[in-house]
Formats: structure tokens, C-alpha cells, sequence
């Protein structure tokens, strides 16, 4: 699939200042990227915020890391390796949203997955949110600790960082990264409450039959 890059790269734009209005990055933080022809994507450059960017600063590169066009002074973020991993391992994803939103950040500062059985449609969108575990910014070890997670989940949580979400155009990858910090400010303020009611195994198992056996592996089953 080949893209219109006029197009995606004045999308990415209004999804950086969608993020940047929603208070899911500061500064010049978070990334994004699409996939706009099979071994090539746009990405967002370094050292810009998000609420800020204009088309022209988007950066194409291959997914071996190699910069292709690149506007001057405007290079791609080093955080740029896990979206490579994300479109290496998965071909048809086509979009990688990476954001520092508030309530998900927390989670992931904490240490904690995102695995509360509360809602079902958290359930039918996600399953759990998993944990990826720690890794040097700028390094392959945070593509490394994200892979294992790549077949089978849509969003992650990484370690003392923020979140990572993925799909198969921008919109929906973005709106992944939305779901996620609604999922985890629920369970902060639900906790403020006393702690949330999860979903008991009979009202799981029938939801489990409505979303198909292939869910099954990323839901909130308590047997495994």
C-alpha cells in the first residue's frame, strides 16, 4: 500500500497537536509515525513539540533506520527504533503512536501493568495492557523488550517511560493511545475509591464467547 505523504504528514501533524491538547505529552515529547509504502515511513522530528509541527519537518526514513529526506536541522528521534521493530515484525501495521500520557505514565513509573478486568470494552479492545520491561532510551533494548508483545497486544506500557500503541492507520493507533490513558485514570480514581469491582469469571467467560477464542490470549483470563 502506498500512501498520499501530503496527506499523512498533515495528519501526523493534527495528531501531534490532538496529543499535545490532551495534556499526553510536554514539551517536545512523544513520537509518531506511518508506514506510507511498504519498507518506508514519515516519522515526527526530534526537538519539536508535538502541538507545533508543521508538514514540511516530517522526516522519511527506511526501516533499517536509513534517513531518506529530511528537512534541514530536522532529524528523526533515536526513539525512532521501536516504531522500526513495531512495522518490521508486524507488516500490516501502518501507523505507531508513542506518547507520555499522565494516568499511563504513572502505571508505567510504577511498575504496573494496565491487567484489571474492569470494562468490557477494554476488554474487547485490548485484553491487558501488558508491561514491557525497562530499557535505555535511544538503545535496542526498548525494541527488544517491546517484540515479545508485538503479535499478540495493540498497546504497551514501557517501563518507567510512557506508552506505545499500534495499528493499521493513524487514527485508530491514536485512539488506542486515548483508550489507554481513559483505561488507567479509571483504575487511579477508581482506586481513590476504595478499588475497582472487576468483572467475575461467568460475566469474562460470556464475553470470551462474544469476541471469538482468538481474543482469548490477551484477555483477562485468570486460569493462565
Amino acid at each position: 500500500m502506498i500512501q498520499d505523504e501530503m496527506r499523512v504528514r498533515e495528519d501526523i501533524c493534527e495528531i501531534g497537536r490532538r496529543m499535545y491538547g490532551r495534556r499526553m505529552v510536554a514539551a517536545n515529547d512523544g513520537n509518531i509515525s506511518v508506514r506510507i509504502s511498504p519498507d518506508v515511513i514519515l516519522c515526527t522530528p526530534t526537538g519539536v513539540s508535538k502541538g507545533f509541527m508543521k508538514p514540511e519537518q516530517m522526516c522519511k526514513i527506511d526501516l533499517s533506520g536509513n534517513v531518506l529526506e529530511a528537512a534541514e536541522g530536522f532529524g528523526p528521534s533515536s526513539e525512532v527504533k521501536m516504531h522500526i521493530r513495531v512495522y518490521q515484525k508486524r507488516p500490516d501495521i501502518m501507523a505507531v503512536v508513542h506518547a507520555h500520557p499522565v494516568f499511563a505514565t504513572s502505571f508505567a513509573v510504577m511498575g504496573r501493568a494496565l491487567e484489571a478486568p474492569i470494562m468490557p470494552e477494554v476488554i474487547v479492545n485490548f485484553g491487558k495492557i501488558p508491561l514491557a520491561s525497562y530499557g535505555t532510551p535511544s538503545t535496542a533494548e526498548i525494541p527488544d523488550a517491546i517484540e515479545p508483545y508485538l503479535e499478540d497486544y495493540q498497546a504497551i506500557l514501557l517501563e518507567s517511560h510512557g506508552a506505545l500503541t499500534w495499528d493499521r492507520d493513524l487514527i485508530s493507533a491514536y485512539m488506542k493511545m486515548e483508550s489507554v490513558e481513559f483505561y488507567a485514570e479509571l483504575l487511579y480514581r477508581t482506586t481513590q475509591l476504595g478499588g475497582p469491582r472487576e468483572l467475575e469469571e461467568e460475566k469474562l467467560e460470556r464475553l470470551y464467547g462474544v469476541i471469538g477464542k482468538q481474543s482469548e490470549k490477551v484477555c483477562f483470563d485468570r486460569r493462565k
